[in-house]
């Protein structure tokens, strides 16, 4: 789910030669011409972003729900010299059509997300956007095709033809280098490479603690902290002039990354390790950290081949009470997954507003029941039918609606391969379809609710009060005093409603009974609130690691020097 991140750095050089002429009224079309000579045929869904938001180049502005119209199509093997066009019958987001687009100025640029083809090991072939390491970023990622920014005057009601021409690949990004806090790792997964037939990576970002280099013998607990690709572990920055530009996260009961360091980086703060594990699959920026038949062993690559060779080149307690769990939203169900489904290997985890975990309350959906995503009977009255909301803000006012986003999702990408939310759960959680690709929860266009898929979710384990209930006698041993979950009362996508029903699971348990620890922020916390800041977080963490410690362990080496 999306979440506060670190701006991210963006790159790419852009050029377009664009002519636009009037036609017939009611006849709008946008002619673009691939011109790469250097490029093999490509294949790719390609997007014409128009805007009047002039703070950003168009591809910018895309990949959320609050996007600027953009229409979209797949092409395939699109060679130099050809030209694909997209007319006001191609389907958009925000709007439907170019026919609904106000007569006005714009910003107008195409952008071609480039696929790769993968054969699979399970003896499919698909064609997916091969992450560079951006994370899933179709406006940034290195060896997308854009075109240069124009300023038009466009009226769908005179009618016009806009010629674009692709002409600029994005760049590669440039390598990260460690620094005194920061250290970089990135490895090729043999397990993932198996699956998708070429080299997957898998890396992390590893925030060492005050003294690490100068006390070559100290051990240090660690926590994983999960979340999307690219995030430092706890928004750790030790430039203050970072903290100007971190206002949403005081907004949100956080420190800056600034003032993260500056914890950090006391005599007497705790020494942890925290490490942010990167895992981007060809569907979206993060697989959730488990096995999945779309995205592959995420979860053995992960605890086979990425934490040993972490564990290995730093100086970490290879023991459960001293590893631990923090994440928020697709970190958050992450996180709770995790210690599930790895109840010995972690020692604890810190839950915050995390995505759908339990499918009763998938969103508002009850994926088991409900037979349409988008709209509810009224509980008021049997002649009134609501849409459903996807997001609503702090004072409960609907945003977007389930509709709305899944046809963005239709126009960034078919098959799955929009990058965004709903496919990237469902790349994760779905089962395979007989086309390679993943098999919808729900039709994207009329929000019919494929019940088949609702099973194979629940049988999978991805609904996770199903599965700790179902798997209670072995895990539940292992989790008293390990659970803590944060959220907010008013959160945008409705996340408290499935914790509601996880703690209410919690409450019931027996042999043994466990209890977790709920916090819940009232009134009005959104998506993003904290009960506490981070550094209050790790002070806790610390705490129970000292508490679990087994007797006679040393832990005043890595609390203080």
């Amino acid at each position: 789910m999306s979440r506060i991140t670190p701006a991210r750095w963006l790159i790419g050089l852009q050029s377009l030669a664009l002519v636009a002429f009037t036609v017939a009224a009611g006849q709008s079309r946008f002619e673009i011409t691939l011109h790469t000579p250097e490029a093999q045929p490509i294949t790719g869904r390609l997007l014409v972003i128009v805007t009047s938001n002039k703070t950003a180049e168009p591809r910018l502005q895309i990949g959320n729900d609050n996007q600027p119209p953009a229409f979209g199509i797949d092409v395939a093997r699109l060679r130099d010299g050809e030209t694909a066009v997209i007319d006001d019958r191609t389907l958009g987001y925000p709007l439907v059509s170019l026919r609904d687009l106000p007569a006005g100025d714009y910003n107008v640029q195409a952008l071609l997300n480039v696929y790769t083809e993968f054969h699979r090991a399970d003896g499919h072939l698909i064609w997916a956007h091969m992450d560079q390491w951006e994370g899933q970023q179709m406006g940034t990622s290195p060896g997308n095709v854009i075109s240069d920014v124009q300023t038009l005057h466009l009226d769908p009601r005179a009618g016009f033809r806009v010629r674009l021409r692709l002409t600029r690949v994005i760049p590669p990004l440039p390598p990260q280098k460690d620094t005194k806090w920061l250290r970089y790792v990135k490895i090729q997964s043999k397990l993932l490479s198996a699956f998708w037939g070429r080299p997957i990576y898998l890396g992390a970002t590893v925030l060492v603690p005050k003294g690490y280099d100068e006390h070559p013998d100290i051990l240090y607990p660690v926590v994983y902290k999960q979340g999307h690709f690219g995030q430092v572990p706890f928004f750790f920055d030790d430039n203050p002039e970072s903290a100007r530009h971190d206002g949403r996260l005081v907004e949100y009961g956080l420190q800056t990354g600034y003032d993260f360091y500056r914890s950090w980086s006391a005599d007497s703060f705790p020494r942890l390790i925290a490490v942010t594990i990167h895992h981007p699959t060809p569907y979206f920026d993060d697989s959730y950290a488990v096995n999945s038949a779309n995205n592959g062993p995420y979860d053995d690559a992960i605890m086979q081949e990425l934490l040993p060779e972490i564990e290995t080149r730093f100086r970490i307690i290879r023991k459960p009470y001293a590893r631990l769990l923090e994440g928020a939203s697709t970190g958050g169900w992450e996180a709770l997954a995790l210690q599930l489904y790895h109840a010995e290997f972690y020692g604890g985890t810190w839950v915050h507003y995390p995505d759908p975990i339990d499918f009763h309350r998938y969103l508002l959906v009850d994926i088991y029941n409900d037979t349409n995503a988008f709209v509810a009977q009224s509980p008021r009255s049997p002649w009134l039918v609501q849409e459903r909301p996807w997001r609503r803000t702090t004072e409960g006012q609907l945003a977007t609606t389930l509709r709305q986003v899944s046809r963005l999702e239709e126009v960034l990408g078919t098959r799955g391969r929009s990058g965004y939310q709903l496919e990237g759960w469902e790349s994760v959680y779905a089962p395979v379809g007989s086309d390679g690709y993943p098999k919808p929860l729900w039709n994207k266009l009329t929000g019919t609710i494929d019940r088949s898929v609702a099973e194979y979710m629940r049988e999978q384990g991805y609904d996770l009060t199903d599965y700790a209930a179902r798997n209670w006698s072995r895990i539940g041993p292992h989790l008293q005093g390990k659970i803590h979950v944060i959220v907010g009362d008013m959160d945008d996508y409705y996340l408290n409603l499935a914790v509601y029903r996880f703690e209410n699971f919690l409450k019931s348990t027996a042999s043994p009974h466990v209890d977790g620890v709920f916090t819940y922020g009232r009134p009005m916390k959104e998506h993003g609130w904290h009960a506490q800041t981070f550094a209050e977080i790790v002070r806790d963490m610390a705490t129970l690691i000292k508490q679990n410690a087994p007797a006679g362990e040393n832990t005043t080496a890595w609390s203080s020097y």
